[in-house]
């Protein structure tokens, strides 16, 4: 029998943001396809999980290739359809004590790598799913930063410019998959809690207007929003949601 629930793939499942979009389209019957560098883990709080897991070195182009087949091969249950694709994995490298790597010292073979998984890897997937998002009129939300417009005391230089750059690729994704029905939209989440904040955020915090951190559940609704019929509009867009700290 068909699958008639709405599919989701998302990157960068297994913390953090990732895990909490997980848990908000699960929750709403959404079918949710998750990639990672890691092997589905059972402490895992959502339905489905082991059988819709894909594990892919994103790092690697081979590999991504690979995952578009299997996950174009998974979405034949629901007739090829695929509603929403979120890019959401990303590195970024720091030095020893969490310290930013600047734009001199970064090695350039690091430079590439970032820029394979935050950069590449999104347009591979988006691509490489063109045909099953046109199916279902779908949404493309691309994880961006608060650091891709401004320099930040923990991310380093090849991160932010990865973000700035998916930025900008967000703008052109827009323009080309638009007349296939397809939106493509941002967001560019600010200090988020989660279990790898960096030590002195406490100090940043004091400088955002509404003077809190903010909460994955709070980043996975406006994702959540824009894969929703709720912002059938929306395209070419990025939502900032960093409690005002970029104003």
């Amino acid at each position: 029998m068909a699958d008639e629930r709405k599919t989701l793939v998302l990157t960068g499942a297994s913390r953090g943001i990732g895990h909490a979009t997980v848990k908000r389209f699960s929750r709403e019957g959404w079918r949710v396809i998750t990639c990672s560098r890691q092997a589905f883990a059972e402490d895992c709080p959502w339905p489905a999980g082991p059988e819709d897991h894909i594990k892919v070195d994103l790092s690697d182009q081979e590999d991504v290739g690979i995952a578009i087949a299997e996950i174009r091969h998974r979405l034949e249950a629901n007739g090829g359809r695929l509603d929403a694709l979120v890019n959401n994995a990303a590195i970024s490298p720091k030095l020893e004590g969490g310290k930013r790597m600047n734009s001199i010292e970064t090695p350039m073979h690091m430079w590439r790598d970032v820029f394979q998984v935050n950069f590449f890897a999104p347009i591979m997937l988006a691509r490489g799913l063109f045909k099953e998002l046109g199916n279902a009129k779908g949404s493309v939300v691309n994880v961006t930063s608060i650091v891709g417009s401004r320099v930040h005391p923990f991310a380093g230089t090849a991160y932010a410019t990865s973000k700035a750059a998916l930025v900008a690729l967000t703008r052109e994704m827009a323009a080309d998959f638009g007349p296939h029905g397809i939106r493509v939209n941002a967001i560019a989440p600010g200090e988020i809690e989660t279990s790898i904040l960096s030590p002195g955020t406490e100090k940043i915090v004091e400088t955002i207007p509404l003077r809190r951190l903010g909460q994955t559940s709070e980043v996975a609704e406006t994702i959540y929003f824009l894969c929703s019929d709720q912002s059938s509009y929306v395209s070419g867009s990025e939502i900032h949601i960093n409690g005002g700290q970029h104003v």
